[in-house]
């Protein structure tokens, strides 16, 4: 909102709400009804603002709900890591298990050679 600091040939200096002066000056006079609303209207927003500073001030309910987001994240990319460990194991199975054979063949060889020789 913009506020004016005095009222226009005003010398007090009253903390004036430039856009309720326009409002109130544009309109004139209002009916008993219309100030009805406007009275429901305003209890309905100060309502809503009420409940956003409400909701700021609860700390323990933001961390609680800022846990409940990260845990959800976490899961869902661990799901997400095995499903691509399993894609990557299932690829490279068989290389890994010839590469292996390899080895345990190599380590036998290594040893008949040791024994060959004491």
């Amino acid at each position: 909102m913009t506020h004016d600091v005095r009222r226009a040939g005003s010398r007090s200096g009253a903390h004036v709400d430039a856009g309720a002066e326009a409002a109130a000056a544009g309109r004139g006079a209002k009916g008993p009804d219309e100030l009805r609303r406007e009275i429901e209207r305003t209890r309905h927003e100060l309502g809503d603002t009420v409940e956003e500073l409400a909701g700021k001030m609860d700390v323990k309910g933001r961390a609680r709900a800022r846990a409940d987001d990260l845990r959800d994240r976490a899961g869902a990319m661990t799901v997400q890591m095995r499903s691509s460990a399993g894609e990557v194991g299932a690829r490279y199975r068989k290389p890994v298990m010839i590469v292996g054979g390899a080895v345990v063949v190599l380590a036998a060889g290594v040893v008949m050679l040791r024994r060959r020789r004491c």
